[in-house]
């Protein structure tokens, strides 16, 4: 049987620390919503500590979905549980998702912290979320550089205080994929199988993805992410790419309904403020744009030539061809069809040879009101 994998958003909260990105209480549960219908199996809504704006948004979210858990941020303070659960009040299913950095370098520097007061901290913080919430996620944050020993010990101490999910994250992006991939198999094999192990990766090195898809072959039943790729400084897993990879390399079932992917993106683009870049997988302007000529005979004759994954999947329009003086003449002709002027047999290589002229003269592509013009007039 196809394992299941739960996807946790966090464009709402994780996604919300881009730099210059904020979303207001209202635009808050329009995306929830978006999200909650994507199959997000728990919407992250915000840090109600940190403002009396965001315990509000979050408020709002919870009193929105239906289905969907839903998820606010909590350090290890009481203060913080209590706020997070208050915003969560009219939850159908609340997530306090308690967090703390387990790292030497974290215990030490930002927290002044000895180990042994981490545990103690982590199982006093998850007990008192415990008795507020039934569902409870401890975050080990900046777990991928933290002691193994001690890495475990932190989770067994969420366990028994009543977390039923932890958090391992790639906090700083530092990880290799057979890191993370080991890391993640050793807490998922130390502690009990009614906790579920979680994946949160960030994408300093690039690999924010493949650590991602690494840890849910080692036993991760829970990944996390942004629309778009979207966070705290080079962002986050994006939860498209995870879900797409995941569906077409028959990893596991997601729930994600992938065909609303490049609305959901675009919807997230404006709202953050954040355009997507072009080059992006799967929702990137040029993500089944085709200039070179061997690519787009290749595409006119079947598609799978030189698209792996099907625009028809993640919700895109569909392919289409730009024409540069690296296009072929299929392309073209097919163009010029496209803008109403069909180029007989005979006359295709006259009109491929002027537009080459037209593109090397510009420097760039030609649109398609000029092939049509250039092919009316050959």
């Amino acid at each position: 049987m196809e394992r299941e994998i739960r996807f946790f958003d966090t464009t709402l909260r994780d996604g919300e620390q881009t730099p210059g990105v904020h979303f207001d209480a209202e635009t808050k549960v329009t995306l929830a919503r978006r999200l909650e219908d994507f199959g997000a199996a728990v919407v992250e809504a915000g840090f109600p500590a940190s403002s009396p704006g965001d315990a509000e948004a979050v408020r709002r979210v919870a009193e929105a979905l239906e289905r969907a858990e839903v998820a606010a941020l909590a350090r290890c303070r009481a203060g913080d549980i209590d706020a997070a659960a208050e915003a969560l009040a009219p939850a159908r299913r609340p997530v306090v998702h308690v967090v703390l950095g387990v790292s030497d370098i974290h215990l030490a520097k930002k927290l002044r912290m000895s180990r042994a007061a981490a545990v103690r901290a982590i199982a006093e913080s998850v007990t008192r979320a415990r008795r507020r919430v039934e569902r409870v996620q401890f975050s080990a944050e900046d777990a991928s550089r933290a002691d193994p020993v001690f890495l475990r010990q932190c989770a067994q101490a969420a366990a028994d205080a009543g977390a039923s999910r932890v958090n391992l994250p790639d906090t700083v992006g530092c990880a290799l994929p057979e890191e993370y991939g080991a890391m993640i198999a050793d807490v998922a094999a130390f502690l009990d199988r009614s906790v579920i192990v979680s994946a949160h990766c960030h994408n300093d090195l690039g690999l924010a993805t493949a650590n991602t898809l690494a840890a849910v072959r080692a036993g991760a039943r829970q990944v996390e992410g942004c629309v778009n790729g979207l966070g705290e400084r080079a962002g986050n897993a994006a939860v498209e790419e995870v879900a797409a990879a995941l569906r077409l390399k028959r990893i596991a079932a997601t729930g994600i309904r992938l065909e609303q992917a490049a609305e959901l993106s675009r919807l997230v683009a404006e709202a953050a403020g954040v355009p997507v870049q072009p080059n992006r997988a799967l929702v990137g302007a040029n993500a089944f744009t085709h200039s070179s000529g061997i690519h787009q005979d290749g595409l006119l004759k079947d598609p799978e030539t030189y698209e792996f994954v099907s625009p028809a999947l993640v919700g895109a329009p569909g392919h289409r061809f730009v024409i540069t003086a690296r296009s072929g003449r299929a392309a073209v002709a097919r163009e010029a069809a496209r803008a109403g002027v069909n180029v007989a047999p005979g006359d295709v290589d006259r009109v491929y040879r002027a537009v080459l002229r037209a593109a090397d003269a510009r420097g760039g592509a030609v649109d398609p009101e000029e092939i049509a013009r250039i092919a009316a007039g050959v």
